[in-house]
């Protein structure tokens, strides 16, 4: 069981993962480039978790708890010298992340796993600093970590086996969802994240919309989706015949940005239209089209009524 965890790089990403484990009942050693910049951060997260228990999203006793079980190490070598994991979360810079996973793997102990927040960066390429890198792997937290659950869990072809299971398990018993993926530059998260963002910018240069008028239609549309659909559930409901059409028409119009997967054309020359035929990218069956249909209308409901409880968000165009 990991118990003793170190969190290397105490800022906004690494601070919100620290709460997230001491509220799950780990102890914390937080280190960052001076003994005075962690203990800093520490009495931040603490201000942070009492404001968080205030505003009811986080348990009550939040304040307390990470002020307990988060300390601040006076270098990374004591950070990481007695831990069971560590996660590394040092700007995105590739000599910054070599150097500091070159000290975090030389000081914890041999059976310690450690795991990089690293955004885009291959973890074969990180993993190259570190000593026995059969324990390395990318455990990638998203924005806010506190708040986000879905955390991508990225083995190297050196990582040893059962680490990824170990992490995963840990993830879970912090309430988040840990997701294994196969090691490439960008990941899932942001090969999505990315090319959305790409062809968003084009319809701004290409004056077919505002930004402001991009961002409204992203998240009162596909987006109002996404919370409870991934985009292969969601083409299956809608028809992967309907999307091949699609993809037809918006080759004749942008072939450069836009052809059909081959694997949905796969698809299609089989029968395999989505819910309807009872088979495409997923195995949901016919008959349970009404199931899924009846969920789908209660989930959008109550997220439209917490967004109008919410309201909007606090953003200027």
């Amino acid at each position: 069981m990991i118990a003793k965890v170190a969190v290397v790089g105490s800022g906004y990403m690494g601070g919100g993962i620290a709460q997230v484990l001491a509220l799950a009942g780990r102890d914390v050693a937080i280190a960052d480039v001076s003994a005075d910049l962690a203990r800093e951060n520490r009495e931040r997260i603490i201000r942070e978790a009492a404001d968080y228990a205030e505003r009811g999203i986080f348990p009550a006793d939040a304040r307390e708890t990470v002020a307990w079980r988060v300390t601040a190490a006076p270098s990374i070598e004591e950070a990481v010298g007695a831990v069971d994991f560590v996660e590394e979360a040092v700007p995105e810079v590739l000599g910054i992340k070599h150097e500091t996973l070159r000290r975090i793997s030389e000081n914890a102990p041999s059976a310690a796993l450690i795991g990089s927040n690293t955004s885009t960066i291959s973890i074969a390429t990180l993993a190259e600093a570190v000593t026995s890198p059969d324990r390395f792997l990318g455990v990638h937290f998203s924005n806010p970590a506190t708040f986000v659950p879905g955390v991508e869990v990225i083995p190297h072809a050196g990582t040893r086996e059962g680490a990824v299971t170990e992490v995963v398990a840990l993830l879970d018993e912090c309430g988040k969802v840990g997701v294994p993926i196969a090691d490439v530059t960008g990941f899932v998260l942001n090969r999505l994240q990315y090319a959305l963002f790409g062809e968003a910018a084009r319809l701004v240069e290409e004056g077919v919309a505002t930004a402001q008028a991009v961002d409204l239609i992203a998240r009162t549309t596909f987006g109002f989706r996404l919370p409870f659909f991934g985009p292969f559930a969601i083409a299956d409901i809608a028809g992967l015949d309907v999307y091949q059409f699609c993809y037809q028409s918006l080759h004749g119009a942008y072939p450069d940005r836009f052809s059909g997967p081959a694997i949905l054309e796969e698809r299609v020359a089989r029968g395999e239209k989505g819910v309807k035929t009872g088979r495409g990218f997923l195995a949901t069956p016919a008959d349970r089209a009404p199931e899924l249909a009846a969920y789908r209308d209660e989930a959008y409901a109550a997220l439209r009524d917490l967004l109008f409880r919410l309201g909007e968000p606090p953003v200027d165009y």
